[in-house]
C-alpha cells in the first residue's frame, strides 16, 4: 500500500473515532440532561423526615397574661415563662391565677429546663408556683434571674431552685433542643427573645417586645440576629400581638423623659407624684434624671416598686445619685416642693399607694392643691373605670392630674404594626403562629402576615393546650393537653374551683338568707325556731312583715312533715329551701342564698 493510501485510510479511522466519541459524548449529556430535568421536579422531590417538635401553649393565647409555653422533642421537653393574670370582675375574692401545670406534672421526667424571656409578673409570676411541684432550673438575664430571686424568697424557695444567668447570643442545650437568648427592647431592660434550635428547624420566639432605636440604655434590640437567622431560613415564628391592631410604629421611651422635663418645669413650687408601673425601670431612671436636673429628692412608695428598684440598683441596672434618694419617713424635713414621690397604683388598683392617697387613707400622705399628679400608664383593658376613679377622687381633692390621654407620659413596651412587619421580613418564617393577645390581637397579626405574603395556610392561631406538632414540611395541631387556669386566693392554690366562684357571686349579688330549726333526736321533735337570719339580702329591722310571713310560712312547711321526713334531714332542708325560696322571689322578684341549718339537741 502507497504512503497515500496509508494516510487516507489512517484519516477515516480518526474520523470514525472522533464521531463514536461524539456520539457518546452527546449521550451521556442527554442522560445527565435527564436527570437534572427529573431532579428539578418539585413533585418528584423528596423531602427529609426529621424529628417531629411539639409546641404546646398553656397560656398567652385568647388572653392578656399567664403566658406558658411548652416545647417537646423526642424524651426532651422545655419550658419558656411561666405568668400569672389578674382576676376579672366575675372572680369575686380571687388574687391572681396561674396556667394549669397538670401536663407538666405528668412529663416532669421530660423537663430539661425552664428559660426566661423578662422580669414581668405576666412571664414569671407562675414561677414559684411552678417550681414547688416541678423543681428544673431556670435561665434568664441578670435582671430578670434577681426578680426571680425576689419572687422565690417570698414562696419559701430561696436557696432551693438552680437559677442560672444568660447573656444575650448565648445558648443553652435542652437535650436535643438548643435556645438562643437574642437582646429584644421592651418596657424592663434585659428583655430577649428566643432561637429555639430544634432537629425540625430554627423556631423563633419574640417574647415581649419593640423596636427602640433611641433606648435609655442604648442597648438596641439585635435585628442583626434576626437578620441572620432568617437568612439561614427559619421553620416558624412566633410573635408577640399585643399591638397589633396599633397602626405605625411604638414611640421610643426617650420621648417621656421629654414629656417629663417639661411638667418638672410646669410643676415648680409643688410637690410632684409620679404613678407608674414598678417594673419599668428606665422610666424610673427618666423620672430620677429629672429630679436631679431639678433639685428634688425622690421617695417610693408600694410594696412592689420598692422590691423592684432596690434589685435594679443592687444589680447596677439603676443610676442614683447619691443623697438623691430618700427614706419615706425623711419627707417632713423637707419642703414639699422639692420631693419626687413614686408610686404604685396607675392601674387604680384598690389597695395601691395612689388609691389609698385618693381616698385620704394613706398613713403619710394628704393630696392638696399644691399636688402635682402624673399618671404614666395605660389603662389595661378592664382598668379604666378604676383609673378614672382615682383620678376623679384627686382632683375633687384640688390636685392637678396629667395622665396619658393628655400629654406624653406613657409609651408601650410592644411592637405596632410596622415593628411587626420588619420582625416578619427578618425572620422570613414558613411558618407563622401570633401569640400574647387576645383572639381579635392574634387574627389581626396573622393578616399582617398574609398581607407580606406569608400562606394562610401555613398561619396557625392556636388555643391553650394546642399541641402543634411540625416535622420540618408541615406544621398543624394534632392533638389536645389539659389546659386552663389555676384561681389562687389567699394560700389556697386551685381549692377555688367554678362551683366556689358561683356561690361568691350568688352572694354577691342576691345576699344570704339562713334559716336555722332545732330537733331533738330522741322524740323528732323541733323544739326551736324556725329562725332567720339576713346577711346582704334585706335590713331585718326595716323588713320585719316579710321576716314574720317567711317564718309562718317554714311552720307550716315543717308542720307538714311526716315523722320520717322529720328524720330525712336533706330533704327537709331542700323543702324549706324550696318553700322559703318561691315566697321571696315572688314578693320581692330576688334569688338569695338560702341555707338551711338543722341544729340536733
Amino acid at each position: 500500500m502507497s504512503e497515500n493510501e496509508k494516510s487516507k485510510s489512517n484519516g477515516r479511522k480518526n474520523v470514525s473515532a472522533r464521531t463514536n466519541q461524539n456520539q457518546k459524548t452527546a449521550k451521556r449529556k442527554n442522560a445527565d440532561d435527564k436527570a437534572v430535568v427529573k431532579k428539578g421536579r418539585p413533585s418528584q422531590q423528596k423531602e427529609v423526615k426529621r424529628t417531629p417538635v411539639r409546641i404546646i401553649p398553656l397560656g398567652g393565647l385568647n388572653e392578656i397574661g399567664k403566658n406558658m409555653t411548652v416545647f417537646e422533642c423526642s424524651n426532651d421537653m422545655f419550658i419558656l415563662d411561666c405568668g400569672l393574670a389578674f382576676p376579672d370582675t366575675d372572680m369575686p375574692g380571687v388574687d391572681i391565677v396561674i396556667p394549669d401545670f397538670t401536663y407538666v406534672e405528668r412529663n416532669a421526667d421530660k423537663v430539661r429546663g425552664i428559660v426566661i424571656t423578662h422580669g414581668h409578673e405576666d412571664h414569671i409570676g407562675g414561677l414559684a408556683y411552678l417550681l414547688k411541684k416541678v423543681n428544673v432550673p431556670v435561665y434568664a438575664t441578670r435582671l430578670t434571674i434577681g426578680l426571680i430571686e425576689g419572687k422565690l424568697k417570698e414562696q419559701g424557695l430561696s436557696g432551693k431552685v438552680s437559677l442560672n444567668i444568660v447573656e444575650p447570643r448565648k445558648t443553652v442545650k435542652m437535650g436535643c433542643m438548643a435556645v438562643e437568648f437574642i437582646k429584644v427592647n421592651h418596657s424592663i431592660p434585659d428583655s430577649v427573645g428566643m432561637a429555639i434550635h430544634t432537629p425540625a428547624g430554627v423556631i423563633v420566639h419574640t417574647g415581649d417586645f419593640k423596636v427602640d432605636y433611641t433606648p435609655v440604655d442604648d442597648a438596641t434590640i439585635d435585628l442583626a440576629r434576626f437578620g441572620e437567622l432568617g437568612s439561614k431560613g427559619v421553620l416558624a415564628l412566633m410573635a408577640d400581638s399585643t399591638n397589633a391592631e396599633r397602626p405605625g410604629n411604638t414611640h421610643s421611651e426617650k420621648t417621656v423623659g421629654e414629656s417629663f422635663d417639661k411638667l418638672f418645669q410646669k410643676a415648680e413650687g409643688k410637690r410632684i407624684i409620679i404613678a407608674t408601673f414598678s417594673s419599668n425601670i428606665h422610666r424610673v431612671q427618666q423620672i430620677i434624671n429629672c429630679a436631679v436636673r431639678y433639685n428634688r429628692k425622690v421617695a417610693v412608695f408600694g410594696r412592689s416598686m420598692i422590691n423592684v428598684i432596690n434589685t435594679a440598683i443592687e444589680l447596677g441596672y439603676l443610676d442614683v445619685p447619691a443623697g438623691v434618694m430618700i427614706d419615706i419617713e425623711m419627707m417632713s424635713r423637707y419642703e414639699s416642693e422639692r420631693i419626687v414621690l413614686i408610686t404604685t397604683g396607675s392601674q387604680g388598683e384598690p389597695m395601691s399607694a395612689l388609691t389609698r392617697m385618693a381616698m385620704n387613707d394613706h398613713k403619710k400622705v394628704n393630696i392638696t392643691p399644691m399636688d402635682f399628679i402624673i399618671i404614666s400608664a395605660t389603662p389595661i383593658p378592664g382598668n379604666e373605670k378604676f383609673v378614672t376613679r382615682v383620678v376623679n377622687e384627686l382632683m375633687k381633692s384640688g390636685a392637678e392630674v396629667v395622665y396619658e390621654a393628655m400629654y406624653e407620659v406613657h409609651v408601650s413596651g410592644h411592637a405596632c404594626q410596622e415593628e411587626l412587619k420588619l420582625m416578619q421580613a427578618l425572620t422570613r418564617p414558613k411558618f407563622f403562629i401570633p401569640v400574647h393577645g387576645e383572639h381579635k390581637h392574634l387574627k389581626k397579626h396573622a393578616d399582617l402576615a398574609c398581607q407580606l405574603g406569608m400562606d394562610r395556610e401555613n398561619v396557625i392561631i392556636a388555643e391553650i393546650g394546642n399541641v402543634i406538632e411540625t416535622d420540618g414540611n408541615t406544621m398543624k395541631v394534632v392533638s389536645q393537653v389539659p389546659a386552663g387556669r389555676i384561681l389562687v386566693d389567699g394560700l389556697g392554690v386551685g381549692d377555688v374551683g367554678s362551683i366556689v366562684l358561683r356561690d361568691r357571686k350568688h352572694l354577691a349579688q342576691d345576699g344570704l338568707i339562713i334559716i336555722v330549726i332545732g330537733i331533738e333526736r330522741a322524740t323528732n321533735e323541733i323544739v326551736a325556731g324556725p329562725d332567720i337570719i339576713s346577711r346582704g339580702f334585706v335590713y331585718v329591722r326595716e323588713s320585719e312583715e316579710l321576716i314574720d310571713e317567711a317564718k309562718l310560712l317554714l311552720t307550716d312547711t315543717l308542720d307538714n312533715c311526716s315523722s320520717s321526713e322529720l328524720r330525712e334531714w336533706n330533704s327537709l332542708k331542700g323543702k324549706m329551701r324550696d318553700a322559703l325560696s318561691d315566697y321571696i322571689y315572688q314578693k320581692t322578684k330576688r334569688s338569695p342564698m338560702i341555707l338551711p341549718i338543722i341544729m340536733e339537741t
